[in-house]
């Protein structure tokens, strides 16, 4: 049997990071469910202080989840959760973005001035990418679309 997943990413500020990271995926940001969260909370499943404004909605404090717009069907959900430790060391695992045709030095060019850092250029045989760093520090990797050796 085939299981389904998402992938979670620890952060310090998880609505922020979502939407950069919907911006640079061209996802979406799950909408809040606001009447969701106040029947949760009236019937004693959570608190008030679990809460938040974010740009003026009330939405979960601890999380927020992009998914891509053709839904859950094309690619998993990305769910951003909050954790009181900084980032320390290095990512075991990170996302590989493939930009398609896309000119990679004009993509980074872009990330770097939304807030990514470059961190270093990459290639194993014909195969170049570049890793950045999201403005919380998970390293990521940029590149065109995987091509079949000729």
């Amino acid at each position: 049997m085939a299981y389904e997943f998402q992938v979670a990413v620890d952060c310090a500020d998880p609505h922020t990071l979502a939407g950069w990271w919907a911006e640079t995926l061209g996802w979406q940001v799950e909408p809040s469910d606001e009447a969701f969260i106040r029947r949760m909370i009236s019937a004693g499943y959570a608190a008030e202080g679990d809460t938040t404004l974010y740009n003026g909605v009330l939405v979960w404090k601890d999380g927020a989840a992009i998914r891509h717009p053709d839904g859950l069907e094309r690619a998993p959900r990305l769910l951003f959760q909050q954790v009181p430790e900084p980032k320390t060391v290095k990512n075991r695992m990170h996302l590989d973005v493939r930009i398609g045709a896309d000119d990679v030095e004009s993509a980074v060019a872009g990330l770097v001035a939304r807030g990514a850092k470059f961190l270093h250029n990459g290639q194993q045989g014909p195969h170049t990418w570049v890793t950045l760093a999201d403005p919380e520090g998970n390293e990521f990797c940029v590149s065109q679309s995987a091509k079949p050796p000729e």
